[in-house]
């Protein structure tokens, strides 16, 4: 009995100079920190001190650890794509990301010799312009199916307004750089249906400028640098 031969779908689709399409994808921003040095023997006073809970009137406060915990956001974007040679395609996606990341501090708290610990979170959202370029190297097609690498950089603008969550809130916000460059690398798959390409992809960016906002006071000043680090799995349509 004959084996039926499998149809291939959207044959000429790799030779074809340009694509376009869209991408719905799951974020998960995180960040990378380090602290400044000696950071659990500084004793923070005066106008160091925020008017926090826990922070007014004593005598000084210091910051025993920071960690960074990572929450899932989300990105929608377009995407352009443009063939360079018979595997490889550069790829502009500008894309809108919604995300938020929290930073919780473990301080302690000295007042007439009498001691308190406990920890703060600060919840830092993001609204992020993102502007990645690309390039992709894919493997040869097998019948409807492909698996590509790829790196690239990014350029992200912050739209997110940390004074007006301030001017809302009565405790002190950790305020961020609004622009970063990021170098991104990641792998996927591509499957080709009757109609479209479809996609899926893991990639991690990670931010090369210092994001903290030195305000003067312990939440900023505590932290020597702070960098970005963004996974995305995506969901691609060409």
């Amino acid at each position: 009995m004959a084996q039926r031969d499998r149809v291939m779908n959207l044959k000429t689709y790799n030779q074809q100079p340009y694509h376009f399409g869209f991408i719905l994808a799951l974020n998960q921003m995180h960040f990378t920190l380090k602290t400044i040095d000696s950071l659990p023997f500084i004793r923070w006073s005066d106008s160091q001190l925020p008017e926090d809970p826990g922070l007014v009137n004593i005598d000084y406060a210091q910051v025993l650890s920071i960690n960074a915990r990572p929450t899932p956001g989300f990105t929608i974007g377009i995407l352009g794509s443009l063939l360079l040679h018979q595997y490889i395609d550069m790829r502009f996606s500008p894309s809108l990301s919604f995300g938020e990341r929290v930073l919780s501090y473990h301080i302690l708290t000295v007042k007439d010799n009498d001691t308190s610990a406990f920890f703060v979170d600060k919840n830092i959202t993001s609204t992020l312009v993102e502007f990645p370029l690309d390039f992709k190297y894919r493997s040869k097609r097998l019948n409807n199916f492909g698996m590509y690498v790829l790196a690239g950089v990014k350029y992200s603008l912050d739209l997110a307004s940390q004074k007006k969550a301030e001017k809302n809130s009565n405790t002190t916000t950790v305020k961020l750089n609004k622009s970063d460059i990021a170098i991104n690398v990641g792998v996927g798959a591509e499957f080709y249906t009757q109609y479209f390409k479809f996609g899926v992809e893991a990639k991690m960016g990670y931010g090369m400028f210092n994001l903290i906002k030195k305000e003067g006071n312990l939440y900023s000043d505590s932290i020597d640098k702070l960098n970005s680090k963004v996974f995305l799995l995506s969901f691609t349509f060409e």
